[in-house]
């Protein structure tokens, strides 16, 4: 593949603040807390490495004279629209216009915004990149090329930012909106639940916001039960990391850089795939878990350990995925919880019965297993005091482990109930959105398709791998398909 690399120029950095409290005096000023302390969802997060999203707007929405100069219209109308409903929206997520802290009095961390003195960062930005090309799902992108589209978080020892944003102009295309968001702060469910709001807010010209609506963020910590004290149990244990025992700093564990030769990758699962894919595994006579989720991410998994041959270097292959914590808890939390409400499940099979004849049976019957498991209320935390431990051995590990027998472990990202594709601003819908931070994570982002066919999943391997991944993938499925007809 032709070695490709995004150029932006900086054009503006700027702040964005929500307006003030006089500005908003006809909003419940309990709704959208100045503090916001974390809970034991957030703390295991505190010091894992930044989430960033990318959307990409196309102005094949615009009249015809918007069209004739659209670097003028850009500038005139939709950046203006879009600062502005920024700043309306963050009047209903101060935490995210706020800073991470640690106060030597308190024994968690808590995100503090001080009117007049915070704000979130907005970089704007131009290229001469290929629009197109970048929002496009027909060939392998060179896996840092969005890179240069998305803002860096500021964080010190000291402090954290929650969120920072980038706007993209690709003249006479479109532009690009890249997030870059403090993992500690929010989970998938609340950057949307953030997007969505600035997207309506955006499309009704500012004038729409109802108390009543489904976007309206509920901050109310006291939803959250935590009998055993984990939150003290994990901030303890960050707490004692790096020259502890009262360490209390907020710099994120760093990322290994991206492999060199690595490729972004965009496959489809269609309705009519997953359908098939059910009716494969009916015929195999074992009763299983078969939800749309669990399918496709068995199928992946498959995939993913053919096409990088795991069955010679390891004995065991694991798949890790989050689970939305806020309908399986004893106590039930509102869907419009902001902050982190989910909890990570790791699934194990024999990596050589994963590429067998019965490998996609052998993978949704761990995987369905897992998910089944969690029908019992309280059941998803289950092994929780175990979270921190977990992430501080997954960063931990040094070079010198690399080779040592232990499971090749891949990671699901995102959700297709997130419906990603539904943030329209005004311009329309996104022509294409993507997780950019799996290209350091082994992540699969997983999300709807745009134009909600199926499920989109987005993935980072070395290109001989990738390569191989899209025969394993169209073949399967056309085999599959064979023979369910």
């Amino acid at each position: 593949m032709e070695r490709s690399k995004t150029v932006v120029k900086i054009v503006e950095v700027c702040k964005v603040a929500p307006p003030p409290t006089t500005a908003a005096s006809d909003q419940d000023s309990s709704s959208s807390p100045n503090s916001l302390p974390l809970t034991f969802f957030d703390i295991p997060w505190l010091r894992f490495p930044p989430v960033q999203r990318l959307f990409f707007y196309e102005f094949s929405n615009l009249d015809d004279h918007a069209n004739k100069n659209t670097t003028s219209f850009f500038h005139s109308d939709i950046l203006p629209k879009l600062k502005h409903s920024l700043s309306l929206t963050l009047q209903h997520f101060l935490p995210l216009a706020g800073n991470l802290t640690w106060p030597e009095s308190s024994y968690k961390p808590i995100f503090v915004y001080v009117e007049g003195d915070e704000a979130v960062s907005l970089t704007v930005a131009e290229t001469d990149a290929d629009f197109y090309r970048l929002s496009g799902t027909n060939e392998f992108l060179e896996a840092t090329e969005y890179h240069p589209l998305i803002p860096n978080l500021s964080v010190s020892h000291e402090r954290a930012a929650a969120l920072a944003l980038q706007i993209t102009f690709f003249p006479n295309c479109g532009f690009s909106i890249g997030m870059t968001m403090h993992h500690a702060a929010l989970d998938g469910k609340s950057v949307q639940l953030f997007v969505k709001s600035w997207a309506r807010m955006c499309r009704s010209r500012g004038e729409y916001y109802c108390s009543s609506d489904q976007l309206k963020p509920l901050y109310d910590r006291t939803v959250i039960k935590d009998p055993t004290g984990l939150d003290a149990i994990f901030a303890k244990q960050l707490r004692d990391l790096d020259n502890g025992p009262d360490n209390r700093s907020l710099i994120p564990w760093s990322f290994k850089q991206v492999p060199s030769g690595s490729v972004r990758g965009t496959f489809h699962l269609t309705h009519a795939n997953i359908e098939n894919l059910k009716q494969y595994l009916v015929k195999t006579n074992e009763q299983h878990h078969l939800s749309t989720f669990c399918v496709t991410c068995a199928y992946i998994w498959v995939c993913l350990n053919k096409a990088e041959e795991t069955y010679h270097g390891s004995q065991m292959s694991a798949l890790g995925f989050a689970v939305d914590s806020r309908s399986h808890l004893v106590d039930p939390v509102p869907e419009t919880y902001f902050g982190n409400c989910h909890v990570g499940k790791v699934v194990f099979a024999d990596a050589k019965r994963l590429v067998g004849k019965e490998g996609l049976a052998v993978a949704v019957k761990v995987i369905g297993g897992s998910i089944s498991s969690l029908e019992i209320k309280g059941s998803v935390l289950n092994g929780a005091e175990n979270l921190v431990s977990s992430f501080i051995e997954s960063f931990s590990r040094s070079e010198s482990d690399e080779g040592k027998a232990r499971p090749i472990i891949y990671y699901i990202a995102g959700s297709p109930g997130f419906e990603v594709y539904s943030s329209d601003f005004g311009w329309g819908r996104p022509r294409k959105t993507d997780v950019v931070s799996i290209d350091r994570t082994r992540a699969v982002s997983l999300s709807e398709t745009r134009n909600g066919d199926g499920v989109e999943a987005e993935l980072v391997l070395k290109t001989q791998h990738m390569e191989a991944f899209a025969s394993f993938f169209a073949k399967g499925l056309e085999s599959i398909s064979s023979n369910s007809s």
